[in-house]
C-alpha cells in the first residue's frame, strides 16, 4: 500500500481525529515531494532589536478587560521518560514540596483572586499523561472553569526512512507513533473542538507555554498591549547565551518576516552560524500569546490546516535501541506560527521569565536558593542575583535518572545563591548545607561514592 494510504489506515483505525489526519497527510506530502524541513542560513537574517516587554507602558484598564476573556494553556504531554520516570513530568516535586502542577495552580488562583477574572487553565494532554493529571487536579477544586480542563494531542505513525511507510515493532506497538511536536497545539484545539468552546464563552486570548517553564506567569502589561494593538501571535524571546547555543533562535526573511528556526531544521554546514549567540541573539522561550479569534479565522482561511514549517526529525523507533529501524518523525513547532500568522510579532522578555526544566540539572537550580516561590507562586531569581540563573552541569552517568538524583541530595539542594556555575563530574553525595560559590567543580573520577560534607563551602 501507498506509505500515505497506509498512515492514513492506521491513524483513522487507532480513532486519530480527521483534521490531525488532514494536517499529517500535508506534511507527508511535503516529505514525499522532497521537503527535507531545512532552513538554510542563506535565507533568513539576524534580527537586531526588538520591542521589549519592561518598556510597555502600564495600561490598567485595558488589562483588565483582556484578562477576562484570557485563559492561560500549558502544553502537558511529556512525561518524564528522560529522568526515568514514566508519569507526567508536571507531577515531580519541583519547589517546597510542590509539582509544577501544583505550582501553576496557585498562580492561576491567585491571579483569579486578585483581579476577579475567570482565567481558566487549560491543559494540552497527551494519551499518556491525561488519566494521571487530572487525578491530581481532583486536589484542587477550585480551579474548574467555565470551559473543559483539558484536550488531548495528537500522535502521527512514525515512518521508516527508506519507504515511508508507517514503522512496524511489533515489540512494543506503542513506539510505532510519536507526538507530531508541540506544533499540534493548533489541530487538537480544533479537532477537541476547544477552540470552539472558548470562542463561544467569549474568550479572545491564549496565554501559552511549557508546563516545566515556572517562569512564564501571565503577564498583565504584555497582555495589555496584546489585546490593544490587536496581534495575532506574540512570541516572547529572551537574550541567548553560550546555554541556550542548540535551542531554536528567532531570526528574520528577506521580505520582513519573522521565522523560528530549530537545530533539527539547520543544514549541518550551518550549524556554527546556528550556535552563534552573537549573530542570532534571540531565543524563543516558547511562551506564547495567541489571538484566538485570528488563529479561527486563518484556519478556516486555509482549509483547517496551519501551514507551519515541518520538522523531519530522523530517530531510531526504539529510542533506547539504537540497532532498531531508522526512522521519520513529522513534527512542527507552536512557535512556528510566528511565520504563518500574517501581523505576527515577538518581544524581548527578561531572562527571569524562563526557568524550563529540561534535566535533573536544571531541576536542581530551579529547587536551590537561588530561585524563591513568591506569595502569587511565581517562581523568580532570587532579589540577590542578577538577571542570570546559575549553570549546573551534573554527571549524567549518576544524575541523569531522578531516583539516581535524589539519592545524592537526600538532606536538599545545596545553596547556589552565590553560584555561577557549579559542575560535578564523578558519583558525588552531597551533604547538608553545602554552599556554592562562583564557579565550582566537584570532581571525582573514582569508582566510590565521593562524600561532600556538611557545611562544606565549594569555590574555586
Amino acid at each position: 500500500m501507498d506509505g500515505l494510504n497506509a498512515s492514513v489506515e492506521k491513524m483513522t483505525s487507532e480513532g486519530v481525529a480527521d483534521a490531525a489526519i488532514e494536517t499529517f497527510r500535508h506534511y507527508y506530502e511535503r516529505l514525499r515531494g522532497g521537503d527535507l524541513g531545512t532552513l538554510a542560513e542563506a535565507d533568513i537574517e539576524p534580527i537586531e532589536a526588538l520591542p521589549d516587554a519592561e518598556e510597555l507602558p502600564e495600561d490598567e484598564a485595558g488589562a483588565s478587560e483582556a484578562l477576562d476573556r484570557a485563559v492561560v494553556l500549558k502544553l502537558n504531554g511529556g512525561l518524564g521518560t528522560s529522568m526515568g520516570l514514566d508519569g507526567p513530568k508536571s507531577l515531580i516535586e519541583v519547589k517546597q514540596g510542590q509539582s509544577f502542577l501544583d505550582v501553576i495552580v496557585r498562580q492561576v488562583l491567585a491571579l483569579r483572586g486578585r483581579y476577579h477574572a475567570r482565567l481558566p487553565l487549560l491543559l494540552m494532554n497527551s494519551f499518556s499523561t491525561r488519566e494521571a493529571t487530572l487525578a491530581a487536579l481532583e486536589r484542587h477544586p477550585d480551579i474548574a472553569a467555565d470551559v473543559p480542563l483539558d484536550f488531548v494531542q495528537n500522535k502521527v505513525p512514525k515512518l521508516g526512512v527508506d519507504d515511508l511507510q508507517p514503522a512496524s515493532w511489533p515489540d512494543n506497538p506503542a513506539l510505532e507513533w510519536a507526538p507530531p511536536g508541540h506544533g499540534d497545539l493548533y489541530p487538537a484545539m480544533v479537532s477537541s473542538g476547544m477552540l470552539e468552546t472558548l470562542l463561544e464563552n467569549g474568550y479572545r486570548y491564549a496565554f501559552v507555554s511549557n508546563s516545566d517553564n515556572l517562569g512564564a506567569v501571565l503577564d498583565r502589561r504584555i497582555l495589555a498591549w496584546f489585546a490593544r494593538d490587536e496581534i495575532p501571535f506574540l512570541m516572547e524571546a529572551a537574550d541567548r547565551t553560550d546555554v541556550d547555543r542548540k535551542g531554536g533562535h528567532l531570526a528574520a526573511l528577506p521580505d520582513g518576516g519573522l521565522v523560528l528556526r530549530e537545530s533539527a531544521q539547520t543544514p549541518e554546514e550551518d550549524m556554527d552560524a546556528f550556535q552563534d549567540v552573537r549573530r542570532h541573539r534571540y531565543f524563543n522561550t516558547n511562551t506564547l500569546w495567541v489571538n484566538l479569534r485570528a488563529l479561527a479565522d486563518t484556519l478556516e482561511r486555509r482549509g483547517g490546516i496551519l501551514p507551519l514549517p515541518m520538522i523531519a526529525n530522523r530517530k531510531t523507533v526504539d529510542p533506547s535501541d539504537k540497532s532498531s529501524p531508522a526512522v521519520i518523525q513529522v513534527e512542527t513547532a507552536m512557535g512556528a506560527a510566528i511565520g504563518v500568522l500574517e501581523g505576527a510579532r515577538a518581544v524581548r522578555v527578561p531572562r527571569r521569565r524562563f526557568a524550563a526544566v529540561k534535566s535533573t540539572s536544571d531541576l536542581l537550580a530551579v529547587r536551590s536558593d537561588a530561585y524563591v516561590l513568591t506569595e502569587e507562586a511565581h517562581v523568580e531569581l532570587a532579589p540577590e542575583r542578577s538577571d542570570a540563573p546559575p549553570i549546573v552541569d551534573l554527571d549524567s552517568r549518576f544524575y541523569k535518572l531522578l531516583p539516581d538524583f535524589e539519592a545524592r541530595f537526600l538532606a536538599g539542594p545545596p545553596s547556589l545563591l552565590a553560584c555561577d556555575r557549579l559542575t560535578v563530574v564523578g558519583d558525588v553525595l552531597f551533604g547538608r548545607g553545602v554552599v556554592v560559590r562562583g564557579s565550582a567543580v566537584v570532581e571525582h573520577p573514582d569508582d566510590d561514592q565521593l562524600q561532600v560534607a556538611d557545611g562544606t563551602v565549594l569555590e574555586g
